[in-house]
């Protein structure tokens, strides 16, 4: 992805404080996403037995044999390996717009910011560069847990918030991570 490439010829002081700026965010995005999966590995997060979204209360929800999770979720955007694209999700028409506002949050905040190639409705995108999207989006966005769902032919990106974890006896414990 030729945006996160760095330019053979000269650039302006303004494009270097950009790209620098930009380089930052990455990486605060990238400690980000490690130390939330970290985090959230701790009930469980990426061992359950099922996951399943509900567009239209908008909850997540991870069923295990003794246990489920549910936080309330917004969806970035979806990632193609087999056509090498990343779609956004306030671009793809089968979400619904309350589950887009976390990626048009950073859609907004992209072209605010000088950075119109990051708000393109669809992305070419090979791995490295839909894991570069996420993190950036994970870190601007200030999301407090993020999940790929497995997929057929693409994954979904997922983020959200408070976890209420709800054990088989009944008892509900809550579990939130504040990002300072």
């Amino acid at each position: 992805m030729g945006m996160f490439k760095r330019a053979n010829e000269a650039e302006s002081v303004g494009q270097a404080g950009e790209r620098a700026d930009l380089s930052l965010l990455l990486l605060q995005g990238e400690d980000m996403i490690e130390q939330l999966g970290r985090a959230h590995m701790s009930w469980g997060l990426g061992s359950a037995d099922r996951w399943d979204l509900d567009q239209t209360t908008g909850i997540i929800t991870w069923t295990f044999p003794d246990k489920t999770a549910t936080a309330p979720a917004q969806i970035l955007g979806s990632f193609s390996p087999g056509s090498g694209s990343w779609l956004w999700a306030w671009a793809n028409k089968s979400i619904l717009p309350d589950m887009s506002r976390d990626a048009r949050s950073f859609r907004d905040w992209a072209e605010d910011n000088g950075h119109p190639a990051l708000a393109q409705p669809k992305i070419e995108a090979d791995e490295k560069a839909a894991a570069t999207l996420v993190a950036l989006a994970v870190r601007v966005t200030e999301a407090t847990g993020y999940y790929r769902g497995p997929g057929g032919n693409s994954a979904v990106i997922i983020t959200f918030g408070p976890v209420t974890l709800t054990a088989a006896d009944g008892s509900v414990s809550n579990f939130n991570i504040n990002i300072d």
